[in-house]
């Protein structure tokens, strides 16, 4: 099956929530989001029309792009939040160039191996990599320590560690582990 990778509309936010709250009930979500199915189910329908708002092509601090398949159905999701050395940090450590952070990705379980993964990632870095000045320098993004399966994928796609490590917030002695791609020269 052929998807169509795009930006959503910001009138796409009843979407968004949807296949955010599907993230959020997988059985891994635990170890792969920062957040919780049941304090995003409470959110109000204005915080979703603001995020999905914020990361439409008219937002400027972040871009969520999904896999469309031909019914219309999203299949996947990927965020990119840009990070500037002076923005408040959000999560992780302080960004030190201009560089844009990957977070919320999910892909259903039923389109797993067909490649929307590897299409998402290809979309979002060269979103990234065509930002304007200042030039962003890398993409990053954090993985819990087990979650092996999306580590590999991270690894396979191009990321590497960079060292960093955060601690998973109320998760005693749990990290997250920072891999970078860096712009290529030229």
């Amino acid at each position: 099956m052929s998807y169509l990778i795009r930006t959503i509309r910001a009138d796409e936010w009843e979407r968004c929530r949807e296949i955010r709250l599907a993230s959020l009930q997988d059985p891994v979500a635990k170890i792969a989001f920062l957040d919780t199915y049941e304090d995003a189910v409470k959110r109000p329908d204005s915080f979703w029309r603001e995020r999905a708002e914020g990361a439409s092509e008219s937002g400027t601090s972040a871009r969520q792009f999904v896999a469309e398949a031909p019914d219309g159905s999203w299949a996947g999701s990927i965020t990119l939040l840009v990070e500037r050395p002076s923005d408040e940090v959000r999560f992780g450590e302080p960004a030190k160039v201009d560089q844009t952070h990957i977070v919320g990705v999910y892909v259903r379980p039923e389109a797993r191996g067909t490649g929307v993964i590897d299409a998402l990632f290809r979309a979002g870095v060269e979103w990234s990599w065509s930002l304007p000045e200042p030039v962003i320098r890398r993409v990053r993004l954090y993985v819990h320590e087990d979650n092996a399966r999306a580590a590999a994928f991270y690894r396979r796609f191009g990321f590497v560690e960079t060292g960093e490590r955060v601690a998973v917030p109320g998760d005693d002695g749990a990290r997250e582990v920072e891999y970078e791609v860096l712009r290529p020269a030229g």
